[in-house]
């Protein structure tokens, strides 16, 4: 397995990581067996890093990787876990909590939840706009100096704010969306990240399987998938993406990957700073994602796929209204 580190501060992890997110949540049914046969199945190619959020689920995505780590050396994984989304017992969310106190209080039970004494990269999942970022940072510090986490961690935060925290205490990565139909970050964030020395964790590469070119027109989510609301996967947006996608197809067919393969391989090749997450639940999708590392993407094969898939050229937010409201990363990107 190919390594990356994780900014000048964090650990070296696999180069590609497994988001555990779709096997509790979201995403519509899964299969537990599944679920823990494909974490397994990661960790024995090598995949080191596994990212989690205590509100996956309302902390079973936690109960499902302490299962599937039974029997495995604690060192050999680098677990990632993202706090602070609140939600009901229907399970909609209803704000953040990033105070230090719920900072300790959080991490207590996701100790507890994954079995260990320790967790690797610490992240608030959203940067609680009622709490100034160097209270919760200062909060995660605390709990590095006392052994209870390795490293810290953000997510979906802004350039301004990235600066902040890192000035409290060195950022080991930023967890954030990016792949070829969310280029973002390309603009303030990523060039801060580079300049402080801080790792992409890279969630969304294949845009929740949009451009996997596993999702077909007329394709109907299943129940309790978040995708039914998301202005991608909606009307003529989303007979605009999959068009990109059929273009996509096309450059992948020339390089004797597949689409999946090749959005992932850009996302591998846009700097070795860059780890994407794949949300595999299934071991044949991890299999395909794990293909995207013996994929080498030439300069024209990069041309093609920019001319299949401009920068800017989704149709649709990536988010709803209301979830991108709550995201720092979209303040002055």
């Amino acid at each position: 397995m190919q390594t990356r580190a994780l900014g000048s501060t964090g650990p070296r992890v696999s180069a590609i990581g497994l988001g555990c997110m779709g096997m509790s949540d979201l995403y519509g049914p899964a299969d537990r067996a599944e679920s823990i046969a494909t974490i397994h199945a990661a960790m024995d190619a090598g995949v080191n890093l596994l990212d989690t959020g205590d509100f996956y689920g309302m902390g079973h995505n936690e109960l499902l990787i302490r299962e599937a780590l039974q029997g495995r050396k604690r060192e050999d994984v680098v677990l990632s876990v993202k706090f602070g989304g609140m939600r009901d017992p229907q399970g909609a969310f209803i704000g953040l909590d990033a105070r230090p106190a719920a900072v300790k209080n959080f991490l207590t039970y996701t100790l507890r939840r994954l079995g260990t004494d320790y967790v690797d990269v610490y992240r608030p999942a959203r940067v609680d706009p009622a709490v100034p970022i160097e209270d919760t940072v200062g909060a995660v510090a605390e709990m590095i100096q006392a052994g209870y986490v390795r490293h810290l961690g953000l997510s979906e935060a802004g350039a301004d704010t990235i600066r902040r925290a890192h000035a409290v205490h060195p950022v080991a990565d930023l967890q954030i969306e990016y792949s070829l139909i969310s280029r973002g970050i390309e603009g303030r964030i990523l060039p801060t990240c580079r300049e402080l020395g801080i790792a992409v964790t890279a969630y969304g590469v294949l845009a929740r399987g949009l451009i996997s070119g596993h999702w077909q027109k007329g394709q109907a989510p299943a129940p309790g998938d978040f995708r039914a609301h998301s202005p991608r996967f909606r009307g003529e947006n989303l007979e605009h993406n999959l068009a990109l996608v059929d273009a996509l197809r096309a450059v992948a067919e020339g390089t004797g990957a597949t689409v999946a393969q090749v959005a992932i391989a850009w996302a591998l090749s846009r700097g070795e700073d860059i780890v994407p997450l794949v949300g595999a639940r299934r071991r044949d999708r991890l299999a395909e994602a794990l293909g995207a590392l013996d994929v080498a993407l030439s300069a024209d094969d990069l041309a093609a796929i920019e001319r299949a898939v401009p920068a800017d050229a989704a149709a649709g937010a990536r988010y709803d209204e209301q979830q991108m409201a709550m995201l720092d990363s979209e303040r002055g990107a």
